[in-house]
């Protein structure tokens, strides 16, 4: 069984289009976690009437946790509540999971705007630089597909981090199972963050904090101000990204990928490094063996 956790908090707008979804999928062997964190609309009943499990959650990181405390499958799937899956991809989602021997896995992100510059942002700066550092520094946001066992080997996701706690959960599972990026689907997100806290600035903010998670480790202080409610619907949107905000993110795109260059041999020298370590480590241990 697969066993499908999603932290909510307000999400009455989006948590029916994701359920929708999943109720539309042909694989069918899966339950429905909800964890909310104390929502005041109407996101439980709309969880009720989907069939899902309520339980209490918090911010995302302690929500998964407390969802995956109570599930039946061996398999876990995180998602957020703005997430929207293709047609059908549960079964192929699983399939590519298993024949590849995955034990953690992202997904490739698109945006649900029908913006082709946003979506050209969208394969630029997050899919290109994941699928090229893979195997180094794991990526992963809004979906994380993880055996079970080794989402308890870690301990879960580390509820004292503010900000990426997905990213830095799939790199501390990556050192004990096999990580890989899915390549049979697209995972969908609303841009509903980028269009009311404007597209500059929370791309600006995404910029800089992931290379304060590559330089400086897990965001554990609020610098980045994450707000985990969503956004009133009656906010002004801003649907799309206007010219000088594109005259700037353009080339903070372009930074961020070529910055994936030298991450790239940085990667590849502390693997050697670690994999000496580990031969000269064992090569103690098994001397100091000898020696008693």
């Amino acid at each position: 069984m697969l066993s499908i956790v999603i932290p909510t908090l307000n999400e009455e707008n989006y948590l029916p289009r994701l359920l929708n979804c999943l109720r539309k999928q042909n694989f069918k062997d899966y339950e429905i976690i909800i964890a909310d964190a104390e929502s005041k609309d109407k996101t439980r009943e709309v969880a009720q009437t989907f069939g899902c499990k309520i339980i209490k959650g918090g911010l995302p990181a302690k929500g998964r946790n407390e969802g995956a405390k109570i599930i039946k499958g061996d398999l876990i799937l995180f998602l957020d509540a703005d997430a929207l899956l293709p047609k059908n991809s549960l079964e192929r989602l699983l399939r590519e999971f298993k024949d590849r021997n995955l034990k953690v896995a992202g997904s490739f992100l698109q945006s649900q705007s029908e913006n082709k510059i946003v979506r050209f942002l969208y394969n630029f700066a997050y899919n290109l630089p994941i699928i090229f550092l893979e195997k180094l520094f794991p990526y992963a946001s809004g979906f994380i597909l993880i055996k079970k066992d080794l989402h308890q080997e870690i301990g879960g996701f580390d509820e004292d981090i503010k900000l990426s706690e997905d990213h830095c959960y799939v790199r501390e599972a990556s050192k004990l199972g096999k990580f890989g990026i899915l390549k049979s689907i697209t995972i969908f997100i609303s841009p509903r963050r980028f269009e009311q806290n404007g597209w500059l600035k929370t791309g600006f903010k995404w910029f800089l904090c992931g290379f304060y998670l590559i330089f400086f480790g897990p965001v554990k202080t609020d610098i980045f101000s994450y707000n985990f409610d969503p956004y009133k619907e009656d906010k002004k949107l801003k649907k799309n990204p206007g010219i000088l905000e594109l005259i700037v993110i353009m080339p903070l795109a372009i930074f961020w990928v070529l910055a994936m260059f030298p991450l790239f041999f940085i990667g590849v020298f502390q693997c050697l490094k670690n994999k000496i370590k580990f031969r000269l480590t064992k090569k103690n241990v098994k001397n100091k063996k000898n020696f008693n």
